[in-house]
């Protein structure tokens, strides 16, 4: 998933080990590729290959960075090294179902209420 010169940029970024007694520390690499992964893929989180870990830990893992700011901290130097050697391509793609535009902002025009509706809805009843 992250090459080692990628990891390299990172890994100074991620949380690490306090000597608290607890929980295990999870491999911070793993956790973070099976973020990547889980994104990559567009699958649930419990459809994480077990490889990288529990996906109860992923998703932790990811919510505490994303709530912190971990996660923007990580991804610049990633984005910084990549445009510079041109693996990032700044293209937009938009869905136009996701555009929606507001009832009033159609072209379409149409009587409602008053005389027309009224004898319009009496011709149907009959």
């Amino acid at each position: 998933m992250l090459s080692d010169e990628q990891w390299a940029l990172i890994e100074d970024l991620l949380p690490v080990r306090t000597g608290k007694q607890g929980r295990p520390f999870s491999d911070a690499r793993a956790m973070v590729e099976g973020i990547i992964y889980r994104y990559r893929c567009g699958i649930a989180w419990r459809d994480v290959p077990a490889v990288f870990g529990p996906w109860q830990a992923i998703w932790t893992w990811h919510r505490r960075m994303a709530g912190d700011g971990t996660s923007d901290a990580v991804l610049q130097p990633l984005l910084t090294v990549a445009d510079a050697t041109g693996l990032v391509e700044w293209a937009v793609s938009v869905d136009s179902t996701i555009a929606r535009a507001h009832q009033h902002a159609t072209t379409v025009w149409r009587v409602t209420g008053g005389w027309v509706e009224l004898h319009g809805s009496a011709r149907r009843a009959a």
